[in-house]
């Protein structure tokens, strides 16, 4: 009897201290889902995007989802992968045919594929939106959480749209 009742102690002992433990390091280690979304400054397409292998389609507006950490902590990265196509409004030949077959086949040999490491800025609190991509010309990128919107003065990225590419482009 005194031998099950230490028994049902300890282990009632180390649920309670599991739970503390779980307790402390969860609230800052909550995730949550949120859209991805690409924003083109290029006059090149970008066909697909992913962040942190979270893929979305490169054409604007928000693809479900991405996991994120809802409160923002120090290292926060996001590794962009994108690909390119650098002539997007070239004539082509009709729609299901050989030719345009061909042509496309030559065509995606000019795609290109960029990669790329980018710190996620701080956000305050909880308050985080969708992380929005911005593929800058050079092959650059920045990523916000704001939750304005692009064009808006108090959105914190200000480049441009349609830039054309830079002759020389900084390293």
């Amino acid at each position: 009897m005194k031998l099950m009742m230490r028994k049902l102690l300890m282990q009632g002992l180390c649920g309670l201290l599991a739970l503390m433990l779980f307790g402390c390091s969860s609230a800052d280690n909550e995730m949550a889902a949120g859209n991805i979304q690409a924003v083109n400054h290029t006059l090149s397409a970008i066909n697909w995007f992913s962040v942190n292998g979270y893929r979305a389609h490169g054409g604007g507006g928000s693809s479900c989802c991405i996991i994120m950490p809802t409160k923002w902590r120090p290292g926060l990265k996001a590794n962009v992968e994108w690909e390119v196509d650098p002539d997007p409004f070239v004539s082509s030949p009709p729609l299901g045919t050989d030719e345009f077959r061909a042509f496309m086949v030559k065509h995606k040999a000019n795609y290109k594929h960029h990669r790329v490491t980018v710190d996620i800025p701080e956000w305050s609190g909880t308050e985080s939106c969708d992380l929005k991509v911005h593929f800058l010309t050079c092959n650059r990128v920045k990523v916000t959480t704001a939750c304005a919107v692009y064009g808006r003065p108090n959105y914190p990225i200000k480049e441009p749209k349609q830039m054309k590419e830079s002759a020389v482009c900084p390293k």
